[in-house]
């Protein structure tokens, strides 16, 4: 039996990470650090409270065997880019570092599909920061999932992703081959992607992009 922590549990794919762990038999305990309660009530669930910037207090000498992190913002939601980059690179660095040092051999990170450290672009450049400086944290396994367009019912409006949406679930038989990568898909399948793949642990780096994740799903 596992423990394991969240990160992001209040997102899209991060309240289905949460569901999917609470209901998988392998796990006895599921930590979730957020700033404020979920409201969640189960017997496996421990909530956490704090700000990120006290993170290091917040989990201290709490052991655990795997680190889940779905953290991230939008550019509507957090225009300054210093902010920007704190909440989608510094603060996913240092709860993959804190759970290292409670004995995390795994960690699994939602990522986005091409994420490039060299990219002169700042989105696709953050992420592809995120990634290496979690990769150099050198745990036993590093799992990097890169969605294309997340699918799925946010509880917060927004009008324009859901026209994208619309227009990728029309368009996701399209993309078939070499460019299969960026078909949308369902935010409660990568979550059960990312759980699955924790199963099969045999690689040091992972990268998954739609065709790896969906092919845990089967």
């Amino acid at each position: 039996m596992k423990k394991v922590v969240v990160y992001g549990a209040s997102g899209l794919v991060g309240s289905y990470i949460l569901e999917t762990l609470l209901n998988n038999a392998n796990y006895d305990q599921v930590i979730i650090v957020v700033r404020k309660d979920l409201n969640i009530q189960h017997p496996k669930l421990k909530t956490l409270i704090g700000d990120f910037n006290l993170l290091p207090e917040v989990v201290k000498d709490i052991p655990i065997d795997e680190v889940f992190i779905a953290l991230g913002t939008t550019q509507k939601k957090t225009p300054d880019k210093k902010l920007y980059y704190q909440i989608d690179h510094d603060y996913p660095i240092l709860a993959a570092k804190l759970a290292k040092e409670n004995g995390a051999k795994a960690v699994f990170l939602v990522s986005a599909i091409g994420a490039n450290a060299k990219s002169s672009i700042f989105y696709t450049k953050l992420k592809g920061e995120t990634e290496q400086d979690i990769i150099n944290l050198n745990l036993d396994h590093t799992y990097i999932f890169r969605p294309s367009m997340i699918l799925g019912n946010r509880k917060e409006s927004r009008p324009l992703e859901k026209v994208f949406i619309g227009i990728f679930k029309l368009i996701n038989p399209l993309f078939i081959g070499g460019i299969n990568k960026y078909k949308g898909i369902e935010a409660s399948d990568i979550a059960k992607a990312m759980v699955n793949s924790a199963n099969t642990l045999n690689e040091k780096v992972k990268i998954l992009q739609w065709e790896e994740m969906t092919a845990l799903l089967k």
